[in-house]
């Protein structure tokens, strides 16, 4: 299990903020929705990035 999260912690990360951005856009929070809504994408680059800069 610990080999799994850490592997996938930014994907989960991900799917949490985007869940975030739906409940708040239901909810009828717009504007704070569609802020939120830039954080999964943004996530899942900075993990990319960072592991392929890794050397190990």
């Amino acid at each position: 299990m610990k080999k799994f999260i850490l592997k996938w912690y930014p994907v989960i990360l991900a799917f949490i903020c985007l869940m975030y951005s739906v409940v708040l856009g239901i909810i009828g929070m717009t504007d704070e929705a569609q802020y939120s809504a830039h954080w999964p994408g943004t996530i899942l680059l900075f993990a990319l990035v960072i592991r392929q800069r890794r050397t190990t």
